[in-house]
């Protein structure tokens, strides 16, 4: 099993009270340094997107509830996303195994996705590698 990206965390988080088998897992996600959101942002998808290590299966289209934290940021920001890709176990080019959340079409989400390419400024054109696709 590989590792999340440096300055990057993904654990799961405790299930909402009243949580029902089968209903979609929360994921808190911490980036806790700029290269690890460069690693994990998907400018990509039309409404942005991020890559979530987690060994957990998912399929396409799954629905998964994320609490996000950026960098220097104290808040935690709520979004619930689709799985829009896989990457599996042993993964070739030493991926880690996760899968890439597709942001919902939704006012909330947009604002979050601006301070993500605000806060990525000019790196996000980077032809740096990433988790991404």
């Amino acid at each position: 099993m590989s590792s999340p990206p440096p300055g990057a965390a993904a654990a799961p988080a405790a299930p909402p009270a009243g949580a029902v088998a089968g209903r979609p897992s929360v994921i808190q996600l911490v980036f806790r340094e700029i290269g690890a959101l460069y690693a994990a942002y998907m400018p990509a998808l039309t409404d942005g997107g991020l890559f979530v290590p987690t060994t957990r299966p998912y399929r396409l289209g799954d629905d998964i509830y994320l609490l996000l934290s950026l960098p220097d940021d104290p808040q935690r920001y709520p979004m619930a996303g689709k799985v829009a890709w896989l990457t599996p176990a042993n993964a070739s080019g030493g991926r880690t195994q996760g899968v890439g959340v597709r942001f919902p079409n939704d006012e909330k989400t947009r604002q979050l996705k601006i301070k993500i390419e605000q806060l990525l400024g000019t790196s996000i054109s980077s032809s740096k590698p990433t988790q991404t696709i």
